[in-house]
């Protein structure tokens, strides 16, 4: 019988080790409740002996309620130099409410030559005493066995031997780790196996688990491979956040165990909720989502040309591995100069656009033009659908331009102002503002909205999420044409606007009014609301 998996998250200690990753103490409570949500096993909350906001964290968990969750407090095998009842990290791990301690230990001689200065026999005693020190004090124990795949190549014997110090001082779950990220797939299988076997002998009801880092791009690979060869407790991060390249992607890997090898780790409504947590965890880390992200990715079921929008037509599972909703996605077809018309009848139906053949022909026509010019609409979809609606004749200006201004003002002082002023018309009314920003775009958007928000409230609410600027010939230089990104979001959707021109105001403009057109259009549905094949 195939022993049960164990899920163990690690995004709250090993994934904020990556650049630019940070959380609150209370945002990291969050996050430890959405992992309870997606049926993690075991959260690892931090080491909660090494600075403020970590005792913060531990103080906050203490008092929260989880459903299924369990949390991990981390720490280190004692030091050299200190009996393991005197060392203050694991006094700390010993003392704290966390019912599971995880300690990470030296297996590689080259580490405990030129790091750990000990002998073999000394780190033996270390594990041991590290572990056993924490199995006395009731705590349940899982043991990192640092570098261990590195420490298995150069010295098989000697890396078995660490352990073994830790099973028999009562460790219930032996991690051999892969921290440099160095091993491929066949060298994980080769050792897991062996590592399963010889802890086996030694007691049949200890679990061994995959803890893999991704410097070679192999760490989602690894994982499964280490499962295959009888690893039971499967380590990772959400969104395979870590240092320097990542650790091993949960996102990927919850659903190629439980839809690919038929290991389920979750519950069907649980893995529903992949892309919905992987999507709230970068908001929390104010970055951008990896739109290319497998399962989760924004493009992870998105298709493009015309070949692909007639495989999806007649039957999904033509161009898509699984059925996205599994995973809470949505498939989606880009329309660009290589669409069909079926790909723009879908994209409209999505949009809440009622449009038969001819409006679509000419929707393909004129996105032809434009991506000449520059555009650029795969990932400016709120834009297609605005020029959906003026071909369909269902399009609604928020108002009528008279026009707009902006002055930039530099002082010798180095201080630099914008002031920008717009003339609009709405429903018959004429309207002047003038606002200030810290720049030309920012100025004319507070402009823009101190005027339509009196007519369109929930315009307020509108965030713009990320702008971007790409020369499209540098060889003219600074005379060159631009194209500008923008991303709108109000809370629950984000849609992507497009402008493009010489002057990189003006096409900054073109991007910011249909941001906002789009959010007021009428009739939408909810993406990926168009109707589906049977077969999907």
């Amino acid at each position: 019988m195939t022993a049960e998996l164990q899920l163990y998250d690690a995004t709250l200690r090993d994934g904020m080790q990556g650049e630019g990753m940070s959380l609150t103490a209370a945002e990291k409570v969050r996050v430890a409740h959405a992992l309870d949500d997606l049926g993690v096993d075991l959260i690892e909350a931090g080491f909660p002996a090494s600075n403020p906001k970590e005792e913060e964290v531990f103080a906050l968990l203490e008092g929260e309620t989880f459903r299924h969750a369990r949390i991990v407090a981390f720490g280190m095998t004692r030091r050299r130099d200190l009996r393991a009842d005197e060392d203050p990290g694991l006094r700390t791990l010993a003392d704290c409410f966390a019912p599971v301690c995880t300690i990470v230990g030296k297996t590689w001689s080259l580490h405990l030559e030129k790091v750990l200065r000990v002998s073999r026999a000394e780190n033996l005693a270390i594990i041991r005493d590290s572990v056993a020190f924490l199995v006395e004090e009731g705590k349940e124990v899982v043991y990192d066995a640092e570098h261990f795949f590195d420490a298995y190549r150069d010295d098989r014997d000697y890396s078995l031997e660490c352990l073994r110090a830790a099973v028999e001082a009562g460790a219930r779950t032996i991690v051999p780790c892969d921290t440099n990220g160095s091993s491929l797939p066949h060298e994980i299988t080769e050792a897991v196996e062996d590592v399963v076997e010889y802890l086996a002998a030694l007691d049949p009801t200890v679990r061994v688990g995959t803890h893999y880092h991704d410097d070679a791009g192999c760490g989602v690979a690894n994982t499964l491979a280490g499962v295959l060869a009888g690893a039971t407790q499967v380590q990772g991060t959400l969104n395979g956040v870590g240092e320097r390249t990542g650790n091993a992607n949960l996102m990927s890997i919850i659903p190629n165990l439980q839809l690919k090898l038929g290991r389920p780790v979750v519950t069907e409504a649980q893995l529903a909720q992949l892309t919905p947590t992987a999507h709230f965890l970068d908001e929390l880390l104010n970055r951008s989502s990896n739109p290319q992200q497998p399962y989760v990715g924004k493009l992870a079921f998105t298709h493009k040309g015309g070949l692909h929008a007639a495989g999806m037509r007649a039957d999904a599972s033509t161009f898509e591995h699984v059925r996205p909703e599994v995973v809470g996605n949505v498939s989606d077809v880009l329309v660009s100069e290589l669409a069909g018309r079926h790909a723009v009848l879908d994209k409209a139906a999505g949009a809440g656009i009622d449009i038969d053949d001819d409006v679509a022909r000419k929707v393909i026509e004129r996105v032809k033009q434009l991506e000449h010019l520059g555009y650029h609409f795969e990932a400016a979809d709120g834009s297609l659908e605005l020029l959906m609606r003026r071909e369909a004749g269902a399009y609604a200006p928020l108002f009528t331009l008279e026009s707009w201004r902006v002055i930039v003002e530099q002082r010798a002082d180095g201080a630099v102002e914008t002031e920008a002023t717009i003339k609009i018309w709405i429903d018959g009314e004429r309207f002047v503002r003038t606002a200030e920003g810290n720049g030309p775009v920012n100025a004319l958007d507070n402009a823009l909205r101190s005027a339509i928000v009196e007519i369109h409230p929930h315009l307020r609410d509108i965030e713009l999420v990320n702008y971007k600027v790409r020369i499209l010939d540098a060889s003219s230089g600074t005379q060159a044409t631009t194209r500008v990104l923008i991303d709108a979001s109000d809370g629950t959707e984000t849609w992507g606007t497009i402008g493009v021109g010489e002057n990189v105001i003006a096409a900054s403009w073109q991007a910011l009014v249909d941001s906002l057109e789009r959010a007021e259009q009428p009739g939408r549905v909810a993406p990926g609301a168009a109707e589906r094949t049977a077969s999907s």
